[in-house]
């Protein structure tokens, strides 16, 4: 392979399709992650694909909370990719949810890194066990659409190790996907693109990733840079400027040649894994829209259920269904994961097929008075509302309903006090104040091809709803962590609530909410018996029964929040550490066991830049969402040795509490007692009063007053003693 050929393989050949050298045949990418987006050949239209299965957007999956389901998607579409012969599939998406006005938040899986991370492992193996790559995005700190293609986000190492990149981290170490693809946005100052810190130093060498880094369609501004940084392949493409320039850095020496020779081992390698897994392939189109189905009914909250007004009874009465979402259903977002259905059902043909007795629709929105009517008839009304358009590309601009949805709501309610609302919608909605005068609130999130289907078996009792929030619904918008420092200006976005992301943040202030992370209601109801915490040299292992105690079979979210009282560091009052799906048939008891790694317990160090498990009393609360926790259990864990070296700029305070540095540095006080201002300054230092003053005094400070006995070197050969 020439010089030529080596850059032309770092690009594409063109849109979805890698470039073809001697030795490296070409593959297909193609988006994802809901569906297997292919583009049809000789069309015009950017976003005209061929037929697949759309599946339940991450936003609906993500509130399954279920490892399991998300592994049968991966490998449905795994089926599929192979079938339509795609070798990548572009996804999944698993950037956090910073604020509910995200525009692609319908995509991500949740506001936890933990949930996000656990729930993409199985995604990914569950893909990749086909034989169809992965492409992990998007890395990193990608949470806004807001000048998407520049904006830098800026935030400490601490909040990015800890909340943006742990999930990146998990799927990477835990599944290893073919393809890690990098974000548009920069990286406090740096494009992902060309981000040496991000894509070479912490990916690879931190974290061992073996496979390739491809781009965002469009993200490379300097082909040179990224291949320096650590990416390998360029999409779209042909590029034949980038080519040229790799070509004319190498040959002017100011990119060495093993450099992109690298860059083409991992191109070459993906090429021939995935051309290794091809194969003819077809899939069941009925099987995989019944896995829809089911997966949006999983996926399906129950917000509100006062009075028992769900499930409804088939033949109770008139049903009237109101709002145009239930006739014509918004089931997916807009942009690169647009999937062309191989079929779609709508909310009310299934309700129509499922209610025994008379339906009546009205569109509603625009008809209100007409809609009004037909409910103040009816046994019940079902006011389907939500957001009109989320999309890649634009955040939203507002946290409520439209205000004709609004409006609709209401008025109905004021007619019918059996009222329930199901929403559609890609994240979450302000629910207040209109929540307060309806009985029954369903959250229906974007669904999928089949997800009328799916709220008609929720709402009819067919299915048991599980689903439980993978993001906190506010009261008002300005309540939310992100809202002083969303989305930015001037070209930067600060992450000015640091760790506090999502329900940690509203937990810290102790501010109320509409509905909490992990929220969800069922048909039927739990209880909890007393829990067990076990240290182990793993991490912590609870234990505790779960008891169906109501009339139906259901599926309980047993959620574990762990916290350290007394730490050294800030921390979040709880972070979910641990959950588990399980089902319970109606008067069961089951063991459920939630182990927590101990990995998951450590926080990231910023005077070590290591990751570091505080030793102590664990607090863990186990319980069905962050704020309704049913049972405590505690466990004392060891820490890792996490001795800060101690400097001259290190505070007397610092010095004195370490237990060496204690010795030392009183062996030297007591030396100078008898020595003029020194001595003076000795003999007061061990005055409560005087120590509280000087505390915070970094020790170089005192040769300002003890002269040469605190000089750079004396303190240097002291740290040296002590380090």
């Amino acid at each position: 392979m020439d010089l030529e050929e080596k850059a032309a393989v770092t690009s594409g050949s063109s849109f979805w399709r890698s470039t073809a050298v001697t030795g490296v045949p070409q593959i297909t990418l193609t988006d994802g992650p809901h569906g297997v987006r292919k583009a049809l050949p000789d069309t015009t239209e950017l976003l005209a694909s061929e037929p697949a299965t759309c599946f339940p957007p991450a936003v609906a999956l993500g509130s399954t909370w279920d490892p399991a389901i998300a592994r049968r998607v991966g490998e449905a579409l795994g089926d599929e990719a192979l079938a339509m012969d795609v070798q990548v599939l572009l996804g999944p998406g698993i950037n956090l949810k910073r604020s509910p006005l995200g525009g692609r938040n319908f995509e991500y899986f949740a506001e936890d890194p933990l949930l996000t991370g656990v729930l993409a492992v199985e995604w990914v193996k569950g893909l990749q066990s086909r034989g169809v790559g992965a492409s992990l995005k998007h890395y990193a700190v990608n949470s806004q659409e807001t000048d998407r293609m520049r904006v830098s986000a800026d935030l400490d190492e601490r909040t990015l190790r800890e909340l943006y990149l742990r999930a990146f981290q998990r799927v990477v170490t835990r599944a290893k996907p073919w393809t890690v693809m990098c974000a548009y946005n920069r990286v406090n100052g740096v494009l992902a693109s060309q981000h040496h810190w991000l894509l070479t130093e912490v990916l690879r060498g931190e974290w061992g990733y073996e496979g390739l880094v491809v781009s965002d369609w469009g993200a490379v501004a300097d082909r040179v840079e990224a291949v320096r940084a650590g990416l390998d392949l360029t999409m779209p493409g042909p590029d034949p400027e980038g080519d040229r320039r790799l070509v004319e850095a190498v040959r002017a020496g100011t990119l060495d040649e093993s450099v992109l020779d690298t860059a083409v081992s991992r191109v070459s390698a993906l090429v021939r894994a995935a051309l290794a897994a091809r194969t003819s392939a077809t899939y069941d189109a009925d099987a995989h829209h019944a896995l829809a189905r089911e997966v949006a009914g999983r996926g399906i909250v129950l917000l509100k259920n006062d009075g028992g007004v769900l499930p409804l009874r088939p033949g109770q009465g008139t049903v009237a269904v109101l709002g145009e979402h239930a006739r014509t259903p918004r089931f997916q977002g807009g942009g690169s994961s647009q999937v062309t259905p191989t079929r779609l059902d709508n909310a009310l043909d299934e309700i129509t097929a499922l209610a025994g007795g008379p339906v009546t629709f009205a569109p509603g929105y625009d008809d209100i008075d007409a809609a009004v009517a037909l409910a103040r008839d009816a046994a019940v009304a079902l006011v389907f509302a939500g957001t009109e358009r989320e999309t890649e590309g634009a955040d939203r601009d507002a946290l409520d309903l439209p205000a004709a949805h609004v409006e609709l709501i209401e008025r109905v309610a004021a007619v019918n006090p059996r009222t329930v609302v199901v929403l559609s919608n890609g994240a979450v909605v302000r629910t207040t104040p209109w929540d307060a005068a309806v009985p029954a609130v369903v959250e229906g999130w974007l669904l999928g091809q089949a997800g009328g289907g799916a709220i008609a078996d929720v709402l009819f009792g067919r299915v048991n709803p599980s689903g439980r929030l993978t993001e906190t619904i506010p009261l008002h918008l300005a309540d939310h962590p992100s809202y002083l420092d969303f989305p930015g200006e001037a070209g930067h976005v600060r992450y000015g609530e640091g760790v506090h992301v999502g329900y940690r943040g509203f937990d810290a202030r102790q501010q109320q909410v509409a509905y909490p992370f992990g929220h969800g209601l069922s048909y039927t109801t739990f209880d909890y018996g007393p829990a067990t915490v076990t240290a182990t040299p793993d991490g912590l292992l609870v234990r505790l029964r779960v008891t169906n105690t109501g009339g139906r079979d259901g599926r309980e979210v047993v959620q574990a929040y762990v916290s350290l009282p007394g730490s050294a560091v800030r921390r979040p009052p709880r972070e979910l550490k641990a959950f588990a799906n399980v089902a319970v048939a109606a008067g069961a008891t089951v063991e459920v066991e939630l182990p927590i790694a101990r990995d998951d317990l450590a926080y990231w160090d910023t005077r070590l830049s290591r990751w570091i498990v505080e030793g102590g009393t664990y607090r863990v609360e186990v319980g069905a969402s962050s704020r309704d926790l049913r049972v405590t259990a505690t466990a004392d864990v060891d820490g890792d040795p996490a001795r800060a070296p101690l400097t001259g700029e290190s505070t007397i305070a610092e010095w004195l509490s370490d237990p060496k540095g204690a010795e030392a540095l009183g062996a030297l006080f007591a030396s100078l007692a008898a020595d003029g201002e020194a001595g003076t300054m000795a003999r007061t230092a061990g005055n409560p009063e005087m120590l509280t003053l000087m505390g915070s005094l970094p020790l170089s400070r005192l040769a300002v007053f003890a002269g040469e006995a605190f000089s750079a070197a004396a303190i240097e050969q002291l740290s040296a003693s002590v380090n």
